[in-house]
Order: structure tokens, then C-alpha cells, then sequence
């Protein structure tokens, strides 16, 4: 009797985050013909300028992101299950010797890309800059719920590395 408790309450908890997950909308990939207006957003060490957002909904961002830190940041537009799920791949990606405390090995990410294309890292809602670099994204806020923008180099979502994003 124990054991199918343990099975059916594993099912229904894993299926229904899969299901909460379908239903985040986080918005799309955006066009620079439709950019509303731009933000500049500036990275330091685990935490954004500005730390929040004000979006209208259907709103098409430019964000023009610039690491100012001295260790590598990345900027992620997700809800907070989908930023949960990218920090595996992520902490992958420091154990392969991709992503370091203060570069980015581009040739062995490239090859690792290969044969695991998460290593890639080359997501429409993501960026990620070693120290000195800028970044942009340009994203449509449409049927986007939930949503905050954090870094997931391992440890700084932890850290506390999120801006709140509201939209209206």
C-alpha cells in the first residue's frame, strides 16, 4: 500500500509540474521592427540595474544588457519554474569547464554543443556575458505571466541574482 501511494503521489506531482510549466507563458522571441522602447540593464556582481521591470502586456522590449561584474552573469527571461529547470545546465556547463567563475570557454562550448546542444546555451530569452561584455534581447511580452528575470550561473539565483518583472 505504501509503495502505491509513493507511486501515485510521484506521478501526480511530477505531471502536474509539467503542467504548471505549459501554462507559464513567457512570451516570445520579439522583432526589432516592433520594439516599443529600450531598457539598458546593467549586471554587477549577483544583482541588475534596475532590479525591476514595468512592462505592458503585449509590450516588445529592447533590453540592452552590459556585465559590469567581475565574474560572468547571464540574463534570463523565465518564470521561476523554467529558471529552476535552466540551472542544471547550467551548473553541466561549469562542471564541463564551459562556463567559469570569470569567462566563458566559447571552443568548448561549441564542441560540446554537439553532442549536448544544452551546452550550447543559445536560448531567444537568454543571454550570458563574461565580465566587460554587452548583450541584447529583444522580447514580446505577449501572454507573458509570472515572470522574473534572474541569473542562473550557479549560486547566483540563490544569491538572490533576480529583478521582479510586472506586467500590466
Amino acid at each position: 500500500m505504501k509503495k502505491l501511494f509513493i507511486l501515485i503521489f510521484t506521478f501526480t506531482f511530477f505531471n502536474s509540474i509539467s503542467y504548471a510549466d505549459k501554462n507559464m507563458k513567457i512570451g516570445s522571441k520579439g522583432v526589432l521592427d516592433e520594439v516599443t522602447r529600450v531598457i539598458k540593464v546593467k549586471m554587477y556582481d549577483n544583482y541588475y540595474q534596475p532590479n525591476s521591470f514595468s512592462i505592458k502586456a503585449g509590450e516588445t522590449i529592447k533590453f540592452e544588457v552590459e556585465n559590469l561584474g567581475i565574474l560572468v552573469h547571464e540574463f534570463n527571461i523565465a518564470n521561476k519554474m523554467m529558471h529552476i529547470k535552466h540551472q542544471p545546465e547550467m551548473s553541466k556547463m561549469a562542471e564541463n569547464g564551459i562556463l567559469l567563475p570569470f569567462s566563458i570557454d566559447k571552443e568548448k562550448m561549441k564542441k560540446m554543443a554537439k553532442m549536448d546542444k544544452s551546452m550550447g546555451h543559445s536560448h531567444s530569452n537568454s543571454v550570458l556575458l563574461e565580465p566587460k561584455q554587452k548583450g541584447e534581447i529583444i522580447w514580446k511580452f505577449i501572454n507573458a505571466v509570472n515572470i522574473e528575470i534572474a541569473c542562473n550561473v550557479p549560486g547566483h539565483y540563490q544569491a538572490g541574482m533576480i529583478a521582479k518583472v510586472d506586467i500590466n
